[in-house]
Protein backbone atom coordinates (compact mmCIF):
# COMPACT_ATOMS: atom_id res chain seq x y z
CA UNK A 1 0.00 0.00 0.00
CA UNK A 2 2.89 2.13 0.62
CA UNK A 3 4.24 1.94 -2.29
CA UNK A 4 1.26 2.68 -4.38
CA UNK A 5 0.61 5.74 -2.66
CA UNK A 6 4.35 6.91 -3.50
CA UNK A 7 3.35 6.22 -7.05
CA UNK A 8 0.16 8.05 -7.20
CA UNK A 9 1.81 11.12 -5.53
CA UNK A 10 4.56 11.25 -8.01
CA UNK A 11 2.23 11.01 -11.15
CA UNK A 12 0.31 14.13 -9.39
CA UNK A 13 3.91 16.00 -8.79
CA UNK A 14 4.98 15.11 -12.30
CA UNK A 15 1.25 16.46 -13.90
CA UNK A 16 1.04 19.77 -11.96
CA UNK A 17 4.73 20.51 -12.87
CA UNK A 18 3.41 19.86 -16.34
CA UNK A 19 1.08 22.37 -16.78
CA UNK A 20 2.55 25.31 -14.38
CA UNK A 21 5.46 24.82 -17.49
CA UNK A 22 2.74 25.28 -20.23
CA UNK A 23 1.69 28.20 -18.51
CA UNK A 24 5.08 29.78 -17.92
CA UNK A 25 6.23 29.24 -21.54
CA UNK A 26 2.89 29.69 -23.15
CA UNK A 27 0.85 26.59 -24.33
CA UNK A 28 -0.74 26.29 -27.32
CA UNK A 29 -4.12 26.83 -26.66
CA UNK A 30 -2.98 30.42 -25.69
CA UNK A 31 -5.58 30.73 -23.14
CA UNK A 32 -3.40 32.76 -20.46
CA UNK A 33 -1.54 33.96 -23.39
CA UNK A 34 -3.44 37.91 -23.26
CA UNK A 35 -2.87 40.09 -26.03
CA UNK A 36 -3.54 44.23 -25.70
CA UNK A 37 -3.47 46.99 -28.97
CA UNK A 38 -2.74 50.03 -27.15
CA UNK A 39 -3.63 53.65 -28.53
CA UNK A 40 -2.18 56.30 -30.65
CA UNK A 41 -2.00 60.03 -30.30
CA UNK A 42 0.18 62.01 -33.56
CA UNK A 43 -0.13 65.10 -34.86
CA UNK A 44 -1.44 65.74 -38.25
CA UNK A 45 0.74 66.87 -41.26
CA UNK A 46 0.21 68.16 -44.27
CA UNK A 47 1.04 65.11 -46.04
CA UNK A 48 0.06 61.41 -45.37
CA UNK A 49 1.81 59.86 -42.37
CA UNK A 50 1.29 56.51 -40.58
CA UNK A 51 -0.16 55.60 -36.79
CA UNK A 52 1.45 52.28 -35.72
CA UNK A 53 -0.63 50.08 -33.65
CA UNK A 54 1.57 48.29 -30.92
CA UNK A 55 -0.21 45.13 -30.03
CA UNK A 56 1.48 43.34 -27.18
CA UNK A 57 1.16 39.71 -25.34
CA UNK A 58 1.16 38.99 -21.57
CA UNK A 59 4.56 36.84 -22.36
CA UNK A 60 6.71 35.26 -25.07
CA UNK A 61 3.98 33.44 -27.55
CA UNK A 62 4.80 29.23 -27.16
CA UNK A 63 2.99 29.01 -30.74
CA UNK A 64 1.73 31.67 -33.70
CA UNK A 65 -0.51 34.19 -32.44
CA UNK A 66 -2.84 35.51 -35.14
CA UNK A 67 -5.74 38.04 -34.59
CA UNK A 68 -7.83 39.46 -37.15
CA UNK A 69 -8.24 43.14 -36.87
CA UNK A 70 -10.01 46.18 -39.05
CA UNK A 71 -10.64 50.04 -38.71
CA UNK A 72 -13.30 51.51 -37.54
CA UNK A 73 -14.69 55.18 -38.21
CA UNK A 74 -15.13 58.13 -35.53
CA UNK A 75 -15.41 61.16 -35.52
CA UNK A 76 -12.65 60.81 -38.22
CA UNK A 77 -13.49 59.43 -41.47
CA UNK A 78 -12.60 56.03 -44.02
CA UNK A 79 -11.06 57.41 -47.25
CA UNK A 80 -11.26 61.04 -45.89
CA UNK A 81 -9.55 60.88 -42.74
CA UNK A 82 -7.70 57.88 -42.89
CA UNK A 83 -7.15 54.73 -45.59
CA UNK A 84 -9.30 52.02 -44.25
CA UNK A 85 -7.56 48.12 -43.51
CA UNK A 86 -8.00 45.22 -42.63
CA UNK A 87 -6.22 42.17 -42.02
CA UNK A 88 -4.79 39.21 -39.82
CA UNK A 89 -1.71 40.34 -37.41
CA UNK A 90 0.62 37.30 -37.04
CA UNK A 91 2.85 37.29 -33.78
CA UNK A 92 4.93 34.36 -34.44
CA UNK A 93 6.35 31.86 -31.69
CA UNK A 94 9.31 33.29 -29.47
CA UNK A 95 7.54 36.85 -29.93
CA UNK A 96 5.49 39.33 -27.73
CA UNK A 97 5.09 41.95 -30.27
CA UNK A 98 3.49 42.75 -33.48
CA UNK A 99 1.70 46.29 -34.96
CA UNK A 100 -0.70 46.99 -37.47
CA UNK A 101 -0.32 50.63 -39.56
CA UNK A 102 -2.86 52.81 -40.95
CA UNK A 103 -1.99 55.91 -42.94
CA UNK A 104 -3.78 58.97 -41.93
CA UNK A 105 -4.43 61.46 -44.81
CA UNK A 106 -2.53 65.35 -44.94
CA UNK A 107 -4.60 68.45 -44.10
CA UNK A 108 -3.78 71.88 -42.42
CA UNK A 109 -6.99 72.46 -40.97
CA UNK A 110 -6.71 73.87 -37.24
CA UNK A 111 -9.65 71.90 -35.75
CA UNK A 112 -10.49 69.63 -33.10
CA UNK A 113 -9.13 66.18 -32.34
CA UNK A 114 -10.34 63.26 -34.50
CA UNK A 115 -10.66 59.81 -33.99
CA UNK A 116 -10.84 56.22 -35.41
CA UNK A 117 -10.42 53.07 -34.20
CA UNK A 118 -8.69 49.70 -34.63
CA UNK A 119 -10.67 46.47 -33.90
CA UNK A 120 -9.33 43.51 -32.88
CA UNK A 121 -11.14 40.00 -33.41
CA UNK A 122 -10.95 36.26 -33.64
CA UNK A 123 -7.51 35.38 -31.54
CA UNK A 124 -5.77 32.42 -31.81
CA UNK A 125 -3.15 31.04 -29.34
CA UNK A 126 -4.28 33.54 -27.28
CA UNK A 127 -6.88 35.92 -25.38
CA UNK A 128 -7.88 39.61 -26.08
CA UNK A 129 -7.61 41.73 -22.97
CA UNK A 130 -7.88 45.23 -25.13
CA UNK A 131 -9.43 44.41 -28.14
CA UNK A 132 -10.04 48.36 -29.31
CA UNK A 133 -7.19 50.64 -30.04
CA UNK A 134 -8.22 54.26 -30.53
CA UNK A 135 -6.49 56.94 -33.27
CA UNK A 136 -6.67 60.17 -31.82
CA UNK A 137 -5.85 62.51 -34.90
CA UNK A 138 -4.54 66.41 -33.06
CA UNK A 139 -5.48 68.69 -35.63
CA UNK A 140 -4.52 71.20 -33.48
CA UNK A 141 -1.57 73.13 -34.85
CA UNK A 142 -2.79 73.25 -38.50
CA UNK A 143 -2.31 76.60 -40.18
CA UNK A 144 -5.37 76.60 -42.18
CA UNK A 145 -8.52 77.82 -40.12
CA UNK A 146 -11.81 78.29 -42.11
CA UNK A 147 -13.93 80.73 -40.62
CA UNK A 148 -17.52 82.09 -42.19
CA UNK A 149 -16.90 85.88 -43.73
CA UNK A 150 -20.61 87.04 -43.08
CA UNK A 151 -21.04 90.31 -41.34
CA UNK A 152 -20.41 94.12 -41.34
CA UNK A 153 -17.96 95.93 -43.29
CA UNK A 154 -16.48 99.43 -44.22
CA UNK A 155 -15.05 100.39 -47.33
CA UNK A 156 -11.52 101.05 -48.70
CA UNK A 157 -12.22 105.07 -48.99
CA UNK A 158 -13.38 107.67 -47.26
CA UNK A 159 -14.08 111.18 -48.46
CA UNK A 160 -11.72 113.29 -47.18
CA UNK A 161 -9.38 110.79 -45.47
CA UNK A 162 -6.36 108.88 -47.29
CA UNK A 163 -5.56 105.48 -46.37
CA UNK A 164 -2.17 105.81 -44.24
CA UNK A 165 -1.86 101.99 -43.90
CA UNK A 166 -3.56 98.58 -44.06
CA UNK A 167 -2.85 95.25 -42.85
CA UNK A 168 -4.89 93.14 -44.54
CA UNK A 169 -3.50 89.97 -43.06
CA UNK A 170 -3.08 88.28 -46.94
CA UNK A 171 0.39 86.75 -46.27
CA UNK A 172 1.78 83.20 -44.86
CA UNK A 173 3.48 84.80 -41.94
CA UNK A 174 2.47 87.97 -39.80
CA UNK A 175 4.52 90.56 -40.79
CA UNK A 176 7.96 91.29 -38.56
CA UNK A 177 8.46 94.78 -40.04
CA UNK A 178 4.93 95.62 -38.26
CA UNK A 179 4.71 93.44 -35.57
CA UNK A 180 5.74 92.17 -32.61
CA UNK A 181 4.74 89.42 -30.20
CA UNK A 182 5.35 89.89 -26.82
CA UNK A 183 5.99 86.79 -24.53
CA UNK A 184 6.04 85.67 -21.00
CA UNK A 185 3.16 85.20 -18.19
CA UNK A 186 3.56 86.90 -14.66
CA UNK A 187 -0.09 88.36 -14.56
CA UNK A 188 0.62 91.35 -17.18
CA UNK A 189 -0.25 94.18 -14.28
CA UNK A 190 -4.15 92.54 -14.30
CA UNK A 191 -3.43 88.94 -12.28
CA UNK A 192 -3.69 87.18 -15.85
CA UNK A 193 -3.28 83.84 -15.99
CA UNK A 194 -2.08 83.05 -19.02
CA UNK A 195 1.92 82.63 -20.89
CA UNK A 196 1.86 84.82 -24.13
CA UNK A 197 4.39 83.08 -26.87
CA UNK A 198 5.81 83.49 -30.63
CA UNK A 199 4.62 79.98 -31.38
CA UNK A 200 1.97 79.84 -34.39
CA UNK A 201 -0.07 77.75 -32.12
CA UNK A 202 -1.31 80.94 -30.23
CA UNK A 203 -1.18 83.61 -33.53
CA UNK A 204 -1.15 82.75 -37.39
CA UNK A 205 -2.39 83.78 -40.58
CA UNK A 206 -4.83 81.74 -42.63
CA UNK A 207 -6.97 82.60 -46.02
CA UNK A 208 -6.91 86.52 -45.36
CA UNK A 209 -7.33 86.39 -41.72
CA UNK A 210 -5.52 86.86 -38.49
CA UNK A 211 -6.48 84.13 -35.92
CA UNK A 212 -4.87 84.83 -31.91
CA UNK A 213 -5.73 81.00 -30.21
CA UNK A 214 -5.96 80.89 -26.09
CA UNK A 215 -5.55 77.76 -25.70
CA UNK A 216 -6.06 75.72 -22.23
CA UNK A 217 -2.23 73.90 -21.51
CA UNK A 218 0.21 74.08 -19.57
CA UNK A 219 3.33 76.21 -20.85
CA UNK A 220 6.51 77.62 -19.09
CA UNK A 221 4.66 77.82 -15.31
CA UNK A 222 1.11 78.72 -16.61
CA UNK A 223 -1.85 76.83 -17.70
CA UNK A 224 -3.08 78.72 -20.27
CA UNK A 225 -1.59 80.16 -23.21
CA UNK A 226 -2.51 82.80 -26.04
CA UNK A 227 -0.72 85.78 -28.17
CA UNK A 228 -0.52 89.53 -27.62
CA UNK A 229 0.71 91.61 -30.91
CA UNK A 230 1.95 95.08 -30.92
CA UNK A 231 3.10 97.35 -33.89
CA UNK A 232 5.05 99.42 -31.09
CA UNK A 233 7.68 101.07 -32.41
CA UNK A 234 6.82 99.73 -35.97
CA UNK A 235 3.75 101.30 -36.80
CA UNK A 236 2.49 104.68 -34.49
CA UNK A 237 -0.12 106.74 -35.22
CA UNK A 238 -1.70 110.28 -34.40
CA UNK A 239 -4.93 111.31 -35.70
CA UNK A 240 -7.60 109.65 -38.59
CA UNK A 241 -10.19 107.09 -38.66
CA UNK A 242 -9.04 103.62 -37.51
CA UNK A 243 -11.20 100.31 -38.45
CA UNK A 244 -10.71 96.58 -37.21
CA UNK A 245 -13.02 93.85 -38.71
CA UNK A 246 -12.55 90.88 -36.18
CA UNK A 247 -14.57 88.14 -34.64
CA UNK A 248 -14.51 87.52 -31.12
CA UNK A 249 -14.02 84.59 -28.76
CA UNK A 250 -16.05 84.03 -25.59
CA UNK A 251 -16.25 82.00 -22.56
CA UNK A 252 -16.07 82.91 -18.93
CA UNK A 253 -12.47 84.39 -17.94
CA UNK A 254 -12.05 84.85 -21.64
CA UNK A 255 -11.09 88.63 -22.58
CA UNK A 256 -10.23 90.07 -25.95
CA UNK A 257 -8.89 93.13 -26.46
CA UNK A 258 -8.43 95.68 -29.87
CA UNK A 259 -6.33 98.66 -28.42
CA UNK A 260 -3.75 101.09 -28.25
CA UNK A 261 -1.14 102.41 -26.37
CA UNK A 262 1.11 106.07 -26.16
CA UNK A 263 4.18 105.28 -27.85
CA UNK A 264 6.08 107.71 -24.83
CA UNK A 265 4.98 104.55 -22.27
CA UNK A 266 8.90 103.48 -21.80
CA UNK A 267 9.62 107.88 -21.03
CA UNK A 268 6.61 108.39 -18.76
CA UNK A 269 4.90 104.60 -17.35
CA UNK A 270 1.33 103.69 -17.68
CA UNK A 271 -1.13 105.62 -17.20
CA UNK A 272 0.21 108.82 -17.80
CA UNK A 273 1.03 107.21 -21.48
CA UNK A 274 -2.74 107.25 -22.09
CA UNK A 275 -4.60 104.13 -22.87
CA UNK A 276 -7.46 104.12 -25.64
CA UNK A 277 -9.52 100.75 -25.69
CA UNK A 278 -11.34 100.44 -29.05
CA UNK A 279 -12.66 97.05 -27.79
CA UNK A 280 -12.90 95.06 -25.26
CA UNK A 281 -14.66 92.15 -24.45
CA UNK A 282 -16.25 89.47 -21.71
CA UNK A 283 -15.89 86.32 -22.72
CA UNK A 284 -18.87 85.62 -20.26
CA UNK A 285 -20.88 88.19 -21.51
CA UNK A 286 -20.25 87.97 -25.78
CA UNK A 287 -23.02 90.18 -26.75
CA UNK A 288 -21.72 93.18 -24.87
CA UNK A 289 -18.54 95.48 -25.61
CA UNK A 290 -16.83 98.20 -24.37
CA UNK A 291 -15.10 101.72 -25.35
CA UNK A 292 -12.93 103.01 -22.49
CA UNK A 293 -9.92 105.51 -22.88
CA UNK A 294 -7.81 105.56 -19.38
CA UNK A 295 -5.60 108.79 -18.23
CA UNK A 296 -3.45 109.43 -15.49
CA UNK A 297 -4.67 112.66 -13.22
CA UNK A 298 -0.81 112.66 -11.45
CA UNK A 299 1.57 110.53 -11.31
CA UNK A 300 0.50 106.70 -11.26
CA UNK A 301 -3.39 107.98 -9.89
CA UNK A 302 -6.09 106.28 -12.84
CA UNK A 303 -8.51 107.84 -14.11
CA UNK A 304 -10.94 106.45 -17.46
CA UNK A 305 -14.17 107.02 -19.11
CA UNK A 306 -16.02 104.76 -21.55
CA UNK A 307 -19.33 102.69 -22.44
CA UNK A 308 -20.39 99.51 -23.46
CA UNK A 309 -22.88 98.53 -25.89
CA UNK A 310 -25.20 95.53 -26.23
CA UNK A 311 -25.91 93.91 -29.65
CA UNK A 312 -29.69 93.10 -30.08
CA UNK A 313 -28.84 91.39 -33.02
CA UNK A 314 -26.60 88.35 -31.51
CA UNK A 315 -22.92 87.96 -29.46
CA UNK A 316 -20.20 89.22 -31.18
CA UNK A 317 -18.42 85.97 -31.67
CA UNK A 318 -21.30 84.91 -34.22
CA UNK A 319 -20.48 87.05 -36.86
CA UNK A 320 -17.60 89.90 -37.94
CA UNK A 321 -18.15 93.50 -36.79
CA UNK A 322 -16.14 96.00 -37.97
CA UNK A 323 -14.70 98.34 -34.29
CA UNK A 324 -13.63 101.96 -35.41
CA UNK A 325 -12.12 105.00 -34.02
CA UNK A 326 -12.42 108.74 -35.12
CA UNK A 327 -9.55 110.31 -33.51
CA UNK A 328 -9.26 113.97 -33.62
CA UNK A 329 -7.39 116.50 -32.40
CA UNK A 330 -9.07 116.74 -28.39
CA UNK A 331 -11.52 114.51 -29.17
CA UNK A 332 -11.90 110.70 -29.63
CA UNK A 333 -14.76 108.51 -30.81
CA UNK A 334 -15.25 105.01 -30.46
CA UNK A 335 -18.28 103.13 -33.02
CA UNK A 336 -19.07 99.32 -33.77
CA UNK A 337 -20.78 99.25 -37.46
CA UNK A 338 -20.76 102.87 -37.50
CA UNK A 339 -22.31 103.40 -34.53
CA UNK A 340 -20.67 105.73 -31.85
CA UNK A 341 -20.90 104.28 -28.62
CA UNK A 342 -17.95 106.34 -26.42
CA UNK A 343 -17.01 109.53 -26.89
CA UNK A 344 -14.10 111.63 -24.41
CA UNK A 345 -13.04 115.05 -25.18
CA UNK A 346 -9.99 116.88 -23.85
CA UNK A 347 -12.39 119.37 -21.10
CA UNK A 348 -13.34 115.62 -19.74
CA UNK A 349 -10.24 115.46 -18.36
CA UNK A 350 -10.58 118.86 -16.60
CA UNK A 351 -6.83 119.27 -15.07
CA UNK A 352 -5.49 116.43 -15.78
CA UNK A 353 -3.21 115.82 -18.60
CA UNK A 354 -4.85 115.04 -22.20
CA UNK A 355 -2.18 112.33 -23.75
CA UNK A 356 -4.63 111.88 -26.97
CA UNK A 357 -2.72 113.78 -29.06
CA UNK A 358 0.84 112.21 -29.27
CA UNK A 359 1.60 108.67 -31.50
CA UNK A 360 0.09 105.65 -30.35
CA UNK A 361 0.77 101.60 -31.14
CA UNK A 362 -1.63 98.71 -31.37
CA UNK A 363 -2.17 96.06 -29.23
CA UNK A 364 -4.43 92.70 -29.92
CA UNK A 365 -4.96 90.14 -27.67
CA UNK A 366 -6.88 87.36 -25.88
CA UNK A 367 -5.62 87.35 -21.93
CA UNK A 368 -7.24 84.68 -20.35
CA UNK A 369 -8.35 85.68 -16.49
CA UNK A 370 -7.37 88.75 -14.78
CA UNK A 371 -9.11 91.25 -12.31
CA UNK A 372 -12.19 92.42 -14.39
CA UNK A 373 -13.00 89.08 -16.41
CA UNK A 374 -12.43 86.03 -13.62
CA UNK A 375 -10.59 83.07 -13.70
CA UNK A 376 -12.16 80.24 -16.71
CA UNK A 377 -14.34 77.53 -15.21
CA UNK A 378 -15.77 74.34 -16.25
CA UNK A 379 -18.05 76.04 -19.10
CA UNK A 380 -15.14 77.78 -20.47
CA UNK A 381 -14.40 76.37 -23.73
CA UNK A 382 -10.60 75.99 -25.60
CA UNK A 383 -9.11 76.69 -27.50
CA UNK A 384 -10.46 80.06 -28.52
CA UNK A 385 -9.73 82.24 -31.13
CA UNK A 386 -10.33 86.28 -31.66
CA UNK A 387 -10.33 86.22 -35.96
CA UNK A 388 -9.00 89.83 -37.85
CA UNK A 389 -9.84 90.57 -40.98
CA UNK A 390 -8.31 93.72 -41.32
CA UNK A 391 -6.85 96.97 -40.05
CA UNK A 392 -7.08 100.25 -41.72
CA UNK A 393 -5.97 103.39 -40.44
CA UNK A 394 -7.32 106.89 -42.60
CA UNK A 395 -5.86 110.11 -42.55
Amino acid sequence: MKKISFLHASLALILLVTSASCKKGGSDSGSNNGASIFDVTQVRITSASIFRFDVYLDQVAGSDVTIAYTTEAGTALANKDFKPVSGTLTIPSGKRQGYIEVEVTGDSTRKALQTFYVQLSSPKNCTLTKAKGIGNINNSNGLYYPVDNAGYTTPLTYPGYTLAWNEEFNGTAIDANAWTLETGNGGWGNNELQNYTGRSENAFLSAGNLVIEARSESFGGSNYTSARMITKGKKVFKFGRIDIRAKMPKGQGIWPALWMLGNNIDAVSWPTCGEIDILELLGHEPNKIYGTLHWSTGGSNHASKGSSFISTTGSYDQQFHVYSLIWKQDVVKVLVDDVEFTQVTKADLGAATYPFNADFFFIFNIAVGGNWPGVPNTTTEFPQRMVVDYLRVFQ
